[in-house]
């Protein structure tokens, strides 16, 4: 069976991991797996770029520890290591999503 390669918990760097986590396609494809309890083909994501840079994206996020993805027959599922992460860095993946969900108000001034 054919296995990608996944850093082990305790490898995972900070500055890795919030490097992967500044691009806001990457920022979309963890929020949509934290929304969901399975694990999510690719295809599933509907992003605005090619394959092969949707391909890019997946490889970074996995590479610096955030999601792990497997084969299962011709298809790349991908999930998150939310648990992992939680053990290295505390609350970091809880901040970054609820940071998402925030919108800016604009300010009125008199």
């Amino acid at each position: 069976m054919r296995t990608l390669p996944h850093p082990a918990t305790e490898a995972v760097r900070l500055d890795t991991v919030l490097a992967a986590l500044a691009d806001p396609l990457r920022r979309r494809i963890v929020r949509q797996l934290s929304e969901g309890d399975e694990a999510q083909a690719c295809g599933a994501f509907d992003l605005p770029v090619t394959k092969s840079t949707s391909t890019h994206h997946f490889r970074v996020l996995r590479e610096a520890g955030v999601i792990t993805q497997y084969y299962r027959g011709n298809k790349i599922l991908n999930q998150m290591r939310a648990d992992d992460l939680e053990a290295r860095f505390p609350g970091l993946l809880q901040a970054i999503l609820a940071a998402e969900q925030v919108t800016v108000v604009p300010v009125h001034r008199d």
